[in-house]
């Protein structure tokens, strides 16, 4: 079966950066796309970045120009790059996997078929 692993959370003053990894294994759909969503207590789960498989990649705007999204194929492991990170950064993190119309709605989370358990960020003032 498939699984995804997140990785690389943790907490952070603001300002400073992190740098999320989901490694996913029993992947066969790795032209599919992929992507981050987060989660913070009270709040809806909202679509952070998602990359395509013909690598277009598509960003929140609260994120954008802070965070990048990037994969390696041989490897299949998800990154994302958090930097300039905010308090209202605070939030669970989840990898997601296999959206087949990415193309279309790279940032909807009922798309995804697979997910990971994920990881926590928080960012202190």
């Amino acid at each position: 079966q498939v699984q995804l692993v997140e990785s690389g959370g943790g907490s952070v003053q603001a300002g400073g950066s992190l740098r999320l990894s989901c490694a996913a294994s029993g992947y066969t759909y790795s032209t599919y796309c992929m992507g981050w969503f987060r989660q913070a207590p009270g709040k809806e789960r909202e679509g952070v970045a998602a990359i395509d498989s013909d690598g277009s990649i598509s960003y929140a705007d609260s994120v954008k120009g802070r965070f990048t999204i990037s994969k390696d194929n041989a490897e299949n492991i998800l990154y994302l790059q958090m930097n300039s990170l905010k308090p209202e950064d605070t939030a669970m993190y989840y990898c997601a996997a296999d959206n087949p119309y990415g193309g279309i709605w790279p940032l909807s989370a009922h798309e995804y078929l697979y997910w990971g358990q994920g990881t926590q960020v928080t960012v202190s003032s």
